[in-house]
């Protein structure tokens, strides 16, 4: 099957993109198309986050659980929405706890993260596809087993990246990671029905850098 994704993630899934999961992931969405469903993100940007952070550039990994279901919103990184569309809510917290953590003023027009992506930051939903307003409705299709079978793979093949899990659903991802060599910060979801429960004074952005640094990589300018 010749998915459209970035090579050196073709090369490190190929033996995902060959298991029976994975073909019945593209069976479902091809019969979602025929029967005129609309599906977001567009096919292609499915794979957005991998094909703007290749394998090797790979250095910190934010974990989202479900694409945006509204029209022009979703275009493959987690949290990010494309140009044009106003920030969502947990989008508009992450930008308030960048300010309050490392004094950088953001854009709060703009909700494209697609400049964190091209420093290495892999923005990762759980399923990579929704039908349009209806939220989770590719929770269940295979999606979970290919997004696992990621995490595991950058835990396994690389060292000293920096995980950022928020939320209970992206911290029960935490038994995916090997801990003995790479940096886990946890804290609430940004969503504004808990971001005040622990993500607000988290100061997951500096700690990041400060990982980076630690292990000899470029910190990440979180400016937009």
């Amino acid at each position: 099957m010749d998915v459209k994704i970035e090579e050196s993630w073709k090369e490190v899934l190929k033996n995902e993109f060959t298991k029976a999961y994975f073909q019945q992931i593209v069976t479902f969405l091809k019969t979602e198309r025929m029967a005129g469903k609309t599906i977001y993100p567009p096919g292609g940007m499915i794979f957005n986050a991998f094909n703007h952070t290749p394998f090797n550039r790979v250095k910190v990994v934010i974990l989202g659980q479900d694409p945006y279901h509204g029209p022009g919103q979703a275009h493959g990184l987690c949290f990010s929405v494309q140009d044009g569309v106003l920030p969502p809510p947990s989008l508009i917290n992450i930008y308030k706890e960048i300010q309050s953590d490392i004094g950088v003023g953001m854009n709060a027009k703009n909700g494209n993260l697609t400049k964190w992506a091209d420093q290495g930051v892999f923005m990762l939903n759980a399923s990579l596809t929704v039908r349009a307003n209806e939220p989770m409705s590719h929770a269940k299709i295979g999606w979970a087993e290919f997004t696992d079978a990621v995490i595991k793979k950058i835990s396994d093949e690389k060292k000293g990246m920096v995980f950022l899990l928020w939320g209970k659903f992206a911290q029960e991802k935490q038994v995916l990671i090997d801990e003995t060599k790479h940096h886990v910060l946890k804290a609430a979801h940004p969503s504004p029905f808990s971001a005040d429960k622990g993500f607000f004074g988290c100061k997951h952005f500096s700690k990041t850098n400060e990982y980076l640094v630690k292990e000899g990589l470029p910190p990440v300018d979180w400016k937009l």
